[in-house]
């Protein structure tokens, strides 16, 4: 019985959505799995979730979107690689070869990037946040800054200090990321780590001719002291045997509330 051409076009149409074809190269997967020799090689979008691919020849493959998380690539040469897109999420990268590749857009999230060689790569919207080893040449000192900012937020001051120390590293007078370390110190509980850091933001906003930043490091700094004291105070009274009237919620959470107003010192 002939179909009415409507009905053609959706039973076509539904076929097609069911059984999609695969971009990647069948031949060219299984060569790479089976020899680890696969320069060249067509792997659009091909699923290789904790494949073992160290030392692996991915010279100018085409990897783009292919699904790399959690693989192991140590010593893998990608140079020349096409890498748009892909997922490399917590992928093992040490020591691999990326130079000329192509990672726009690539999510690199929590991979270990100790010892790549990044010559002529482009890195353009790569996501590396959580990456180890993250490179200097994909990053600026403000994404630095907000991831910090972020792991703050989260409670992971360890995590956020580590990001601003990152960022001090690139740009040795940002008071920002020295005020943003301070806060996470004083959180931690390191108050002359805290003091030590906050006022390096306030000579470098001073040298800069920032008052208003000036000013605002001076009361960080104040504020830390003042909440040291408070502390300090709290505990004679404990030992005296007065548990009333806790000073230590006199002065609570001083850096994540300065923290609110740094952005515009910037």
């Amino acid at each position: 019985m002939k179909l009415p051409k409507l009905a053609t076009t959706t039973l076509l149409a539904t076929a097609c959505w069911i059984a999609p074809a695969r971009a990647e190269n069948i031949e060219h997967l299984q060569q790479l799995l089976s020899t680890q020799n696969c320069s060249g090689c067509d792997l659009r979008n091909a699923g290789l979730v904790h494949a073992n691919l160290a030392g692996a020849n991915l010279t100018g493959a085409n990897l783009i979107r292919a699904n790399l998380s959690h693989s192991d690539l140590t010593g893998a040469d990608l140079s020349g690689a096409n890498l748009t897109g892909v997922s490399l999420v917590g992928a093992n990268l040490t020591g691999a070869n990326l130079t000329g590749a192509n990672l726009t857009g690539a999510d690199l999230r929590d991979a270990y990037l100790t010892d790549v060689r990044y010559e002529g790569a482009i890195l353009s919207g790569a996501n590396l946040r959580g990456a180890y080893g993250i490179p200097t040449v994909a990053v600026t000192p403000q994404d630095l800054l907000l991831w910090g900012g972020e792991e703050a937020e989260k409670g992971n001051f360890q995590g956020a200090i580590e990001y601003y120390t990152q960022a001090i590293n690139l740009q040795p007078e940002f008071p920002l990321a020295y005020l943003g370390r301070a806060a996470a110190h004083n959180r931690m509980g390191n108050v002359e780590q805290a003091i030590a850091d906050a006022r390096r933001a306030s000579e470098i906003y001073f040298l800069a001719g920032n008052q208003e930043g000036y000013e605002t490091a001076e009361f960080f700094i104040a504020a830390i002291q003042a909440e040291e004291e408070a502390y300090q105070e709290a505990r004679e009274r404990a030992r005296n045997g007065d548990l009333g009237g806790n000073l230590l919620n006199v002065i609570t959470g001083v850096g994540s509330i300065l923290l609110q107003g740094f952005l515009p010192f910037f």
